[in-house]
């Protein structure tokens, strides 16, 4: 089996038709194995959320919170998706993470390396179209993968 952990900008472009990665978002995951299981946690349950009702994110396509849930519904009910609850190691890997910002300000930062640490801890290959946080991801020796 393949575990994905998908980053919030991959699951906006899957939920939005017009975000500019979301025909790359679609093809990318319409053609992944038959045993790929994209993981959903709690962070990215909350970002997801959170980003559906955003007016500034959504324009005129904001959702309340009720559509919100029912989006998020909705990708629970593909068998690929799966909620994961916290690793019990994820301490320790985001510690590890965080390890190359210890002497700076690195507020977006504390973000990505949670997101790397879970994946870590999880087993998983983060998938993001962030740019800075695959190159991050792959130098600390993540699998992860930039859908194209």
């Amino acid at each position: 089996m393949t575990l994905l952990f998908i980053d919030l900008n991959v699951w906006l472009a899957l939920f939005v038709d017009r975000h500019p990665h979301y025909t790359i978002a679609w093809e990318w995951l319409n053609e992944l194995p038959d045993d790929a299981r994209l993981i959903v946690c709690r962070y990215t349950q909350l970002g997801m959320l959170r980003l559906l009702t955003n007016k500034a994110v959504m324009g005129d396509e904001t959702l309340t919170l009720h559509q919100a849930w029912a989006v998020y519904d909705r990708w629970l009910e593909d068998p690929r998706v799966e909620f994961y609850p916290e690793p019990r190691n994820l301490e320790s890997a985001f510690r590890l993470a965080t390890k190359p910002f210890a002497t700076k300000q690195a507020s977006k930062w504390v973000g990505d390396c949670w997101l790397l640490a879970f994946a870590e801890a999880a087993n998983a290959r983060l998938v993001t179209f962030d740019q800075a946080l695959y190159d991050f991801a792959r130098k600390q020796g993540n699998a992860a993968i930039r859908p194209a």
